[in-house]
């Protein structure tokens, strides 16, 4: 449990906020761009406000095997025009109802705006880092953006609730565990994927 409360102060509101910003309801189809913690935090957040169909972009069979258990239906492993012609597929043509962008990168961003169905949103927490939207494409299709950091306390109160209930358990995505003389390999282990989110112990802790 531990674990999972300490994801309420970033990973899990984060994923969360974007689910909020994305206006995920029940039986929706959702996507999921980016899958680090934040996009795993995605998932629960989704299956959580009752998304029926959610699909994860991911290339990373540890990743692929905790969203399913987090309550992802579906994963493709394609990225940029092959994903986007494998969502569409997927649904017949249409697009997602609602579309999670949790890494910020122009790419992402041209997926995950790509693969949103006609007036449909994209929440976006991933912090933007060569994005350009298409304001056109975005105006001719009715598909919006919202987001930005998450504003943890806003959400704490229900998702506190819902750890303590243990109806949740974000704390999955920790997986890596050091003390502060092991922090430098920590953020090594997170970059070069060997590890998604790191859990950091100091004293008995």
């Amino acid at each position: 449990m531990l674990r999972s409360l300490l994801t309420l102060s970033d990973v899990f509101a984060t994923g969360h906020h974007a689910a909020v910003c994305a206006n995920v309801e029940a039986g929706q189809a959702v996507a999921i761009v980016g899958y680090g913690a934040v996009g795993l935090s995605g998932v629960l957040a989704a299956k959580r406000l009752g998304a029926e169909r959610i699909i994860a972009l991911s290339r990373h069979a540890d990743r692929q095997a905790l969203g399913t258990e987090f309550g992802a239906t579906d994963i493709v492993a394609e990225r940029g025009a092959e994903a986007v012609e494998k969502i569409k597929e997927m649904t017949d043509g249409v697009g997602v109802d609602a579309t999670l962008e949790c890494v910020g990168t122009g790419q992402s961003f041209a997926t995950a705006l790509a693969i949103a169905r006609a007036g449909s949103m994209v929440g976006f927490v991933g912090v933007p880092h060569g994005v350009e939207l298409p304001s056109g494409q975005m105006f001719r299709r009715t598909v919006g953006v919202c987001g930005a950091g998450a504003p943890v306390r806003v959400y704490l109160r229900e998702m506190l609730d819902d750890v303590l209930a243990e109806t949740i358990n974000a704390g999955g995505v920790l997986d890596y565990e050091t003390d502060l003389e092991g922090i430098g390999e920590a953020y090594a282990a997170m970059d070069e994927r060997r590890a998604i989110k790191s859990l950091v112990r100091v004293g008995s802790l």
